[in-house]
């Protein structure tokens, strides 16, 4: 079993910062992972793993921490900004009529959520026909093979 550092409870309590609250690994657990995989430090395993064409040695341009209140107050402003125009998704086919037998053969059919059929074999032959004529659909639309 591996061994494993717990943090004080007081610091889940912190309602100012995040970084207090959050539950990552201590030092010694990120040594633990690191000589795991036979690494000796994170900069080691990024060394290994990204690629140096795409990896930045420049330093990031971020703004100061701050806290998780103030942080929510700045997306609550950020999205006060945008404008909530009328959706006209649908373009008036909600009114349509979709007769009963569709929604409960078609549309409700458990044989498009479910690989499971009924004990009675009349109605499995039919469930297992429908989900071959799909899958065979869906196979010469994608191109690939059953």
């Amino acid at each position: 079993m591996t061994k494993t550092s717990f943090r004080p409870l007081e610091e889940l309590f912190n309602p100012g910062e995040f970084v207090p609250r959050h539950v990552g690994p201590s030092l010694s657990d990120r040594q633990h992972m690191l000589e795991t995989i036979g690494m000796s430090s994170l900069q080691e395993l990024i060394d290994q793993t990204v690629p140096t064409s795409i990896r930045s040695t420049e330093p990031l341009n971020l703004p100061g921490p701050v806290s998780e209140a103030e942080t929510l107050r700045r997306l609550r402003a950020l999205a006060d900004k945008n404008s909530v125009f009328t959706s006209c998704l649908g373009a008036g086919w909600h009114d349509t009529f979709t007769p009963s037998v569709i929604v409960r053969n078609v549309l409700e059919s458990p044989g498009w959520y479910t690989a499971y059929t009924p004990y009675q074999p009349e109605i499995s032959q039919g469930r297992l026909e429908v989900l071959l004529a799909f899958q065979s659909m869906v196979a010469d639309l994608a191109g690939m093979e059953i």
